[in-house]
């Protein structure tokens, strides 16, 4: 890992947290089989977590090295990842904003303006609170039936457009169960 490329800066070692899904991007001079057993050794030896109410989430990208673009190594990659302990970055926000919001510092920039009413920060604030609770269920096995029992949580997150993945997470993880056999 190279900290310097690292986008956010939160701690994937905390106990129960997991990944949701990962996406590497591959571009060079790579044997997909190598890249496969790869893959079977890091879910035999359980290296990392991943959610315990679906599968795995690896996708694989890979691509021959660009004719256009010139680099001095063989094999380059991008790993982007979903992972729970986002939710410590997104409550952190959230801690701020409070912070900010009892001392009212930088609202008088906000007031000036035509249209602008203070409770939209409120109204995003519940929003990013919303997104903290949902990362923290999904690191229980329980996840696919949050919100659901008389839960307006679920529905709230649906209807706001917030999520942990694009879609119905919880409805592709569980169509996608036999996708995991193909690793």
């Amino acid at each position: 890992t190279q900290p310097k490329n690292i986008m956010v800066s939160a701690s994937t070692r905390r106990e129960n947290s997991c990944y949701i899904s990962v996406l590497n991007i591959i571009q060079g001079d790579v044997d997909p089989t190598q890249v496969h057993k790869a893959l079977q050794r890091i879910r035999e030896r359980r290296l990392v977590n991943f959610i315990p109410w679906g599968p795995a989430g690896i996708q694989v990208a890979l691509s021959r090295k660009s004719p256009h673009v010139e680099t001095a190594h063989k094999v380059s990659g991008c790993m982007l990842a979903n992972h729970t302990c986002m939710a410590q970055m997104f409550q952190r926000t959230v801690n701020q904003y409070d912070k900010i919001r009892k001392r009212g510092a930088f609202i008088d920039n906000y007031r000036k303006q035509d249209g602008f009413e203070l409770e939209e920060f409120d109204s995003s604030r519940e929003v990013v609170s919303s997104l903290v609770e949902e990362y923290q269920a999904a690191e229980r096995p329980d996840y696919t039936t949050w919100g659901v029992d008389g839960g307006v949580r679920g529905q709230d997150n649906a209807s706001n457009g917030i999520g942990l993945g694009s879609g119905s997470n919880r409805g592709a993880a569980l169509q996608a169960e036999d996708a995991d056999a193909r690793y």
